[in-house]
């Protein structure tokens, strides 16, 4: 399987997904309509293949890439949309790092934060569809470093690493009112603690921000053919 692209594509099916904010202490539901999402995080090898760059601390082409900001995560999605001659899901603003998504294109993008916790979840309800353990790499055995993708249990839906190695990016703002453009981030990471690796786990983050602890996954629309 070609890990982090469109080969690896996971179909997800519809659902409802609760959301909460802690600083407004106010929850509230989303409708997810089915979508694709990747099985994996985007590998090194994968985005090396797509932008001829391999920005990540922590380097192998079973690796997931990291040390890439939200920017270089959209601009990733249309250059693999072109690649494979799909419509870009973005209208691209450079020099001010901002994004328009074309909900109608058929191209690869990134999932929204209902998305991507809905994806996560598996239909489960708990903080995890797993034991931490046998579904993450976390801060209490990862040991200091980033894992090849894929050798942790899949949740239910067969989707790996939602949890613990990289945080994934989200298209969503995370609070404009107070956080202006920061984006958010989902997932926990290698270098957490465990109560960071939760399904309901939220992190922000300046999307030209730089993290060796931060990736990110992409998705497709359900209706259109692989």
């Amino acid at each position: 399987m070609d890990t982090g692209t469109g080969n690896g594509l996971v179909a997800i099916p519809p659902g409802r997904v609760t959301l909460s904010d802690r600083r407004t202490r106010s929850s509230w539901q989303v409708e997810v309509a089915p979508f694709r999402i990747s099985a994996f995080p985007v590998t090194q090898s994968s985005y090396a293949r797509i932008t001829d760059e391999r920005p990540s601390s922590h380097q192998g082409d079973g690796l997931p890439v990291e040390g890439v900001s939200w920017w270089d995560a959209v601009q990733y999605c249309n250059a693999l949309s072109r690649h494979e001659g799909l419509a870009p899901a973005y209208h691209l603003r450079a020099g001010t790092e901002t994004a328009e998504w074309d909900t109608s294109a058929d191209g690869y993008r990134l999932p929204t934060e209902a998305e991507w916790e809905h994806a996560c979840r598996a239909g489960s309800t708990g903080p995890r569809y797993g034991p931490l353990e046998e579904v993450a790499w976390y801060g209490g055995n990862s040991g200091g470093r980033v894992h090849p993708v894929g050798l942790k249990r899949p949740n239910a839906w067969g989707v790996h690493d939602m949890l613990g190695n990289v945080w994934d990016w989200c298209w969503d703002v995370y609070d404009a009112e107070v956080y202006g453009a920061y984006r958010v981030l989902r997932g926990g990471g290698w270098a957490d603690e465990h109560w960071s690796c939760r399904a309901s786990v939220r992190r922000r983050s300046h999307p030209t921000f730089r993290i060796d602890d931060v990736g990110f996954r992409v998705a497709r629309p359900l209706s259109q053919p692989a």
